[in-house]
């Protein structure tokens, strides 16, 4: 068995409009690392965090330690681990920071243990983790965190997840206002009940949604993002939202929407130059307003959380 072992772990898209706490997928380049190593006692600790300011330390109440700790506990091992993370998503962006240090943290515990647990099992202890920073022990950041690729949960209990195949030469923007939403704020703003006629539409989408991904059906995909329940709530938060979603449908956008809690906001793309285009109309719209913003652009990462030593 190794003794010490470094993961990526990939920034993830969540809800994906009309899927919401059920779809999500993994970008490309943009995610966590995390360095585990293997202690001679029983003690998690968290050595060093770089790249974002204020993840608390303490392994009560960091999302790493606190997933290791439900995998130990399951496996009934009482083993110590040091922990160095290098966060390179920021928290309350709305792109999975916490998904994606517990899915690292879990999947390289497993590493190190000889892979006790499958792959869809570690979803379960990552969540575990996910929750003390949402309160909601959700999965639609983790599971493509963990798994790579396009996910979707069938159910929670029990958990059932599955991915779904999607047209390699689709592409996301991401445009991340530099503002914070935590997560769990964000759904405090939601609604228990819906209208039945709200709940068709949203049905109806993301059927759509799922088919124009299989199918490779980009008129679909664009026609399907569409969130008629939490995004007229959500979208309050995110500054000048619908003048950057009408630009971005100007552009060529297939589809626009709100990247998990927000504020980032995301859009799929079939043409490259189209990203330039919603890339310097982002720039220019918080540019006059000073606020700052981060974009990208994205394939969905095939591979999920994987060892890169």
């Amino acid at each position: 068995m190794r003794k010490s072992i470094k993961v990526f772990a990939p920034a993830t898209v969540a809800n994906v409009g009309c899927g919401y706490d059920v779809l999500g997928f993994a970008l490309e380049g943009y995610g966590d690392e995390l360095i585990l190593t293997r202690r001679d006692d029983e003690q998690l600790v968290i050595t060093s965090i770089e790249g974002v300011q204020g993840i608390p330390l303490d392994p009560l109440k960091n999302v790493s330690t606190v997933a290791i700790k439900a995998l130990l506990t399951d496996l009934d091992l009482n083993q110590g681990f040091d922990l160095r993370i290098k966060k390179n998503i920021a928290a309350g962006s709305g792109l999975g920071s916490s998904a994606s240090s517990a899915a690292a943290a879990v999947y390289a515990a497993n590493e190190i243990l000889g892979s006790p647990k499958s792959q869809i099992e570690l979803i379960n202890y990552a969540m575990i983790g996910e929750k003390l920073a949402s309160t909601k022990a959700h999965a639609d950041n983790v599971a493509p965190s963990v798994l790579g690729g396009f996910t979707a949960v069938r159910s929670y209990e029990p958990l059932d997840v599955f991915n779904i195949s999607y047209p390699e030469s689709l592409k996301v923007v991401v445009i991340f206002p530099q503002i914070e939403i935590k997560t769990s704020d964000a759904k405090k703003m939601l609604l228990d009940e819906v209208k039945l006629t709200d709940a068709v539409k949203q049905w109806g989408n993301m059927a759509g949604l799922i088919s124009g991904l299989i199918e490779h059906d980009f008129e679909r995909i664009g026609k399907s993002l569409q969130d008629v329940i939490v995004e007229p709530v959500r979208s309050i938060l995110i500054p000048f939202y619908h003048q950057m979603k009408t630009l971005a449908l100007e552009k060529g956008a297939l589809g626009f929407s709100i990247s998990g809690s927000g504020p980032s906001m995301f859009c799929f793309i079939k043409e490259e130059g189209a990203s330039c285009e919603i890339i310097e109309a982002a720039q220019v719209l918080y540019g006059a307003h000073e606020i700052e913003i981060i974009s990208f652009v994205s394939g969905i990462n095939k591979q999920g959380t994987k060892i890169i030593e």
